[in-house]
């Protein structure tokens, strides 16, 4: 057996091996070691190999899903070896055969079809990435997709992605943490044509489109891989669908990271704009949603045709509702269409397809017949197609709940001489139960039953202490086994009545494996139309949902255009919005207009007050109006922004040598290297991370080159108030201030952007809120005082950024100790006592 196990390992390199054994899959060796860490199981050993114990541990089959989905989120890949004959047929042939095994399929993150290794709400991305181009599929949905474009591009496509898992050439660099290398010969353009074509049965892609050789290699090492993992099985996959270079808004790791478009910072999904936004009633819906905000388009003429989708559901407050509760009951037909195709299938995705189809076609006849329906309403309804064939005969054969097994999936009525071999069987059980009552009464054992189990099969038992009048020969009980407390036997009429149920239930699991296997081959063959079902289904749950959220919210409708204004009216931040209303507090809302004379706003103000969360909003409520969202807002109108950037936190990278300031200056570099006139881009206190006069001066020339060189609409927030002289000189610069008061001692922060400079930082303001020490304060202070004081005897900025004596002017001079003593004192604190020694003290300071 280890011999058989060590030959199957040498085929799954790098996987860990799941070893069928049984009702369990086994691991050995160093895979028993590896998988006992991650899922916390007992490690045990059986037999010895080369001398020492082998390691060893197993997990049952009927929880092998639950196993495996721990496995790949820890980071391994597993290979699944099954055995492909019974023991009975092992048995036939000559000598000690081991019962035949094979690796059946091999299981990688992405890879995934089953419900239960899958985030239902999100897509599983497997993506190829080449030089010049990625491709990109969903193994669960069949979506394929292709892109050729620059490095940097691509970079920011596998951000959006977020991929399960992506492919590179051996040889090449990784393209993504984690990533698996595959064999460079499998990223030949010529040779991911031939598979195309082949996958696909045509003799030419011109259908599909025009793709460029890189293209071409990414989407045949992801057929490669695909095939390499699924062995036997072929998956159902859409042709290959180009997405052009400029068709969505580029977005890049580091501004995605920043505006938490997916995933907050802690990582999560609560608390990112997805998750607020989405309303969605099925997980077709969430993840096409998802999808939309990761890739905000920049035709005006598509995101309007989805905006206008969704103001019609928002101007239908009754067919809303009613199209919202035919969503909830529609399944997940395109994940039910994957398993079903790849042969990871159950009675229940048959189900799946035939009630998503019902809900499908219900929902079409009810909005078929609205008045005024959109263009885009009317597009979605007609990619709905015509099933009730495939309908009625899914909804003839199958019981309304199939279980996961065959037996019992096929309803009574469908076919006359199934239920016949059904009603066979249940009358050889009834005959069963008879046998038990009238051998009760012969042999007056009132404890005899009559028994089944899967190695004897139909039985008698009765207790040990009444078994030796039955072990007579001539009782006509045939003895097959004694336990501890029980004794088994059988007989001729037993076994004759067994044999009729046993063939009658094998027939009738072979009619209803035959009929599942008809019906599986009657939906795959309409596979091209129950997909744009899906599909169709997916986009009705987004538009319905958004009007939802904009009902619900008081989001209004953005203009958006082929212009460059950005215009918005009382906008606020979604996701900030959503935690102060749960806290029963009110979020102050804020114009922001981007016009041509005013295209770059600089931000002053204090900490906290409010200036990256008004950056984000306005970040935020251009990718909900590109994605074909209302926004948060009074009003908003939105020239398209083709690409978006954001520079926003502090954060580190030292796993690539990058401290904190490099991070800032490399993502303050993409963005003047990448923006152009029509990008929007946000900037939090770029130069903060380094010394005073170095951070002031790369501010100052990132100020410029964004306003000259880029001309891009641009909010620059920065605590360098030196920084507003520039209006004077920069046309289109335009001073603005998050407001904040000093109340009888106490910072009060009014989240009010304005007009105009901030009149200082207040910096000790929210020291002092955030606890620093009374005696730190004061000395801070005095040091504050100082340096301000001197600035102007050197003539300050203006003067060409001269040297501030800022080590003499911060030097502590006569009085100062004693001063400082003083401001850090509370008297109502003190007790007299402590008044008297504190006296003492102060007199001998002086």
């Amino acid at each position: 057996m280890i011999a058989q196990y060590l030959a199957l390992k040498a085929q799954s390199e790098g996987c860990l091996l799941f070893f069928r054994m049984g009702d369990f899959y086994e691991l050995f060796f160093e895979d028993a070691q590896a998988a006992a860490r991650t899922l916390d199981i007992t490690l045990t050993s059986r037999g010895e190999h080369a001398g020492a114990p082998i390691p060893m541990c197993g997990v049952p089959i009927h929880a092998a899903d639950g196993y495996l989905a721990r496995l790949i989120k820890g980071g391994h890949r597993v290979a699944i070896a099954e055995q492909i004959e019974s023991p009975a047929e092992a048995r036939k042939r000559p000598g000690k055969s081991l019962v035949a095994r094979a690796i059946t399929r091999i299981v990688t993150p992405g890879t995934l079809t089953e419900d239960v290794l899958l985030e239902a709400r999100r897509a599983n991305w497997l993506a190829a990435v080449t030089d010049g181009a990625i491709a990109w599929l969903d193994l669960s949905t069949g979506s394929f997709h292709t892109r050729a474009d620059t490095p940097a591009a691509l970079a920011a496509e596998l951000a959006r992605l977020a991929a399960a898992e992506t492919l590179h050439a051996e040889g090449s660099p990784a393209p993504a943490a984690g990533a698996t290398a595959r064999p460079a010969s499998d990223f030949g353009a010529a040779r991911g044509e031939a598979a195309l074509k082949g996958h696909f049965g045509v003799t030419t892609l011109d259908g599909f489109g025009a793709f460029t050789p890189p293209e071409l290699a990414a989407a045949g090492a992801l057929l490669a891989y695909v095939k390499a993992t699924a062995l036997a099985a072929v998956p159902l996959l859409c042709p290959p669908r180009r997405e052009l270079p400029g068709s969505t808004m580029a977005i890049d790791a580091a501004t995605r990271a920043s505006l938490e478009l997916a995933r907050s910072s802690r990582g999560s999904r609560s608390g990112s704009l997805e998750a607020v936004v989405d309303a969605t009633v099925t997980a077709a819906g969430a993840r096409a949603l998802g999808e939309d905000l990761a890739a905000p388009l920049t035709d005006p003429a598509a995101i309007n045709a989805r905006l206008d989708l969704v103001e019609w559901f928002a101007s239908h407050p009754t067919a809303r509702p009613r199209t919202r509760q035919r969503l909830a009951a529609a399944p997940d037909i395109a994940r039910a269409l994957g398993r079903l195709a790849i042969g990871r299938w159950t009675p229940r995705d048959l189900a799946a397809v035939r009630d998503g189809v019902s809900a499908a076609l219900a929902l079409k006849a009810q909005l078929a017949a609205e008045p005024l329906a959109p263009a885009l309403l009317g597009e979605v309804l007609a990619a709905i197609g015509a099933h009730g064939a495939l309908l009625a005969e899914l909804s003839a054969a199958l019981v309304p709940q199939p279980p996961v097994e065959a037996a019992g999936s096929i309803a009574s009525g469908f076919d006359a001489a199934l239920d016949a071999l059904k009603a066979s069987a249940r009358d050889g059980r009834s005959a069963v139960a008879a046998l038990e009552s009238r051998l009760r009464a012969e042999t007056g054992v009132a404890s005899l039953k009559v028994r089944h189990n899967g190695v004897l099969g139909y039985h008698i038992e009765v207790p040990a202490r009444a078994a030796d009048p039955l072990m007579v020969p001539t009782s006509g009980f045939i003895h097959r086994q004694t336990l501890a407390g029980q004794v088994r036997f059988g007989s001729v009429e037993l076994a004759g009545l067994a044999a009729s149920i046993a063939s009658a239930a094998d027939h009738a699991a072979a009619a209803e494996a035959a009929h599942l296997e008809a019906l599986r081959e009657a939906v795959l063959a309409e596979s091209a139309g129950l997909g744009g079902t899906a599909q169709a289904l997916a986009r009705l749950d987004v538009a319905s949902a958004l009007a939802e959220r904009a009902a619900a919210e008081g989001w209004v409708r953005p203009l958006v255009d082929g212009s460059t204004a950005f215009a918005v009216r009382g906008g606020r931040h979604p996701v900030v919005e959503a935690a102060v209303q749960a806290a029963r507090g009110r979020f102050v809302a804020n114009d922001c207009d981007l016009s041509a004379d005013a295209r770059l706003w600089l931000v002053t103000g204090p900490n906290m007050a409010g200036k990256s969360t008004f950056l984000r909003q306005n970040a935020l409520i251009a990718v909900m109006a590109q994605a074909g969202s209302f926004v948060p807002a009074a009003a908003a109108h939105i020239g398209i922004v083709d690409r978006l950037f954001s520079r926003v936190g502090a954060s580190d990278d030292l796993a690539q040598g990058r401290s904190t300031f490099m991070v800032e200056m490399v993502e303050t570099a993409a963005i003047l290297s990448g923006a152009t006139a029509r990008s929007l881009v946000i900037l939090d206190e770029v130069g903060r991370g380094t010394s005073t006069y170095d951070g002031l001066a790369i501010a100052w020339a990132v100020l410029e080159a964004v306003h000259d060189d880029l001309q891009a609409r641009c909010l620059f927030a920065t605590h360098y108030r030196e920084l507003t002289a520039l209006a004077a000189r920069l046309k289109c610069l335009a001073c603005v201030h998050v407001r904040a008061r000093e109340w009888k001692g106490e910072l009060v922060f009014l989240h009010e952007v304005v007009p105009g400079a901030a009149d200082r930082s207040y910096g000790l303001a929210v020291a002092r809120l955030a606890g620093v020490p009374a005696p730190v304060l004061a000395r801070a202070r005095s040091v504050l005082a100082r340096l301000e004081a001197n600035r102007d005897k050197t003539g300050g900025l203006a003067a060409g950024l001269a040297e501030l004596p800022l080590f003499a002017a911060a030097a502590p001079v006569a009085g100062d100790a004693l001063r400082e003593r003083l401001a850090g004192l509370d008297v109502d604190e003190i007790s007299p006592r402590e008044a008297l020694d504190l006296l003492a003290e102060l007199k001998a300071m002086g």
